[in-house]
């Protein structure tokens, strides 16, 4: 189980997991909320690092205090340097998958001094994956309907715990390369539920002028990106953009991968992991 700690910064009191030894590594997703289960996606590095996975403004027992700071990128990205300066780091890696990935982007425009390395993946760096007909979020898309369908019904709170366990599945099952995979996805203990606030906030507040790509040219921080070749909510061609734009990146492609190659390509993003943890370990 996941060790947790309620960390107390200048910006609020948050709830952080930690599991793992030796330098460390911050993992969050821009709007889930985390347990003592912890994450398959941190669980990756934990043979590597010692990992935080943090859970953000309004999520867990961390504060849902909006009066000054809100739920956007900006804020939470100055969240999790104040949870960095309370652990006492002078600096660390960030990890991120999905908004998360485009959270790691964002952390090394805002603070690269603070970040070491990043790892981010099933990303966009812009809204463009919106209007992409590959996505399941752009109205062309044949998925479109039914994923605003299942979204509204999780942000509804008159719905039952079957529907929503009905939904999500169908949500995780469009975002597998293969149906059989889901097996696995559910095979052992995680956790990472959907926050709606967060995600309305997202959704409604900031990614119609979500762009990062001017900045990119600018980070230096080394970036490891990776892609699900068959990606159904950010197209793998976004993360081949953001590994082209940024100074100092690395692609690595999961052919047989969806959204979610730490379930479908297990061993691949195991190794992934392993040789991203030897390259930084001789920097």
């Amino acid at each position: 189980m996941w060790e947790q700690q309620l960390i107390e910064t200048k910006r609020g009191i948050f709830e952080v997991f930690s599991k793992g030894e030796g330098n460390p590594v911050c993992v969050t997703h821009l709007y889930s909320e985390f347990n003592e289960n912890g994450n398959r996606f941190a669980e990756m590095f934990v043979p590597y690092y010692k990992v935080h996975l943090v859970n953000l403004r309004g999520c867990g027992k961390s504060t849902d205090d909006v009066s000054v700071f809100n739920y956007g990128m900006h804020d939470s990205v100055e969240d999790l340097e104040a949870i960095r300066l309370a652990l006492g780091f002078d600096i660390w890696g960030f990890a991120g998958h999905s908004t998360g990935g485009m959270l790691a982007l964002n952390y090394a425009i805002l603070h690269p001094e603070s970040v070491e390395f990043l790892v981010a993946g099933g990303l966009c760096a812009s809204a463009e994956y919106m209007h992409h007909p590959a996505s399941i979020y752009c109205k062309e898309n044949p998925n479109n309907k039914r994923i605003l369908e299942i979204l509204a019904m999780l942000r509804d709170p008159s719905s039952t715990v079957e529907q929503r366990r009905a939904g999500s599945k169908e949500w995780a099952l469009m975002s597998l390369y293969k149906e059989q995979n889901y097996d696995n996805m559910i095979s052992r203990p995680n956790s990472g539920k959907t926050v709606s606030k967060r995600l309305d906030y997202f959704s409604y507040k900031e990614l119609p002028n979500f762009d990062l790509r001017p900045q990119l040219p600018a980070v230096k921080t080394r970036a490891y990106i990776y892609g699900g070749l068959y990606d159904a909510q950010c197209p793998y061609e976004f993360a081949v953009e953001a590994a082209d734009l940024l100074a100092n990146a690395t692609l690595t492609t999961f052919a047989e991968s969806n959204h979610h190659p730490v379930i479908e390509e297990e061993k691949k993003f195991s190794e992934f992991v392993r040789n991203l943890s030897q390259l930084q370990s001789i920097r």
